[in-house]
């Protein structure tokens, strides 16, 4: 089963993406990944004749898997042209859950604020806090504190 579960794994991926990785899970299952659309479809075993269970996720941001959205049982036996036209509607169905939706909300999208990238108000630098000047002073007491114990206050 894990042997035909990677020549289709292999097909499949052909068809759904011109560049994408096919790799071999622990559990006997195939994953291929598609970095450029940033989606995943998996392949693994259901315990029947000829049956795979397929899943679709995302990859998120730096590589990492989103669990997945969507999953089916498909037969292996329909060929891969089904398989693919069953994986492209289950990506549809990932990416149409993953995008931001505004229908029926009350409330009016929030605008991203732009990143803070210098001083708050222009021609003005930073300046050191009110916390910042108490733990200076205690540094300078502790000091004074001990330049007074090893002089004695000989000056």
């Amino acid at each position: 089963m894990q042997a035909q579960l990677r020549e289709t794994a292999t097909e499949l991926a052909r068809l759904l993406w011109r560049e994408h990785t096919v790799y071999r899970e622990r559990d006997g299952g195939v994953v291929i990944r598609g970095e450029h659309v940033r989606r995943w479809i998996s392949l693994s075993p259901t315990g029947g004749k000829d049956q795979a269970r397929v899943r679709a996720g995302r990859i998120l941001d730096g590589g990492t898997t989103a669990p997945a959205r969507l999953e089916v049982v498909v037969d292996l036996t329909s060929g891969t042209g089904e398989l693919a036209a069953v994986c492209r509607r289950l990506l549809a169905e990932t990416a149409a859950e993953a995008a931001p939706s505004t229908a029926g909300s009350s409330r009016p999208a929030r605008k991203a604020r732009p990143a803070k990238t210098g001083p708050a108000r222009p021609g003005k630098g930073r300046h050191t806090g009110v916390g910042s000047w108490v733990i200076l002073l205690c540094v300078g007491g502790v000091v004074a504190l001990w330049a007074y114990s090893v002089f004695g206050g000989a000056y």
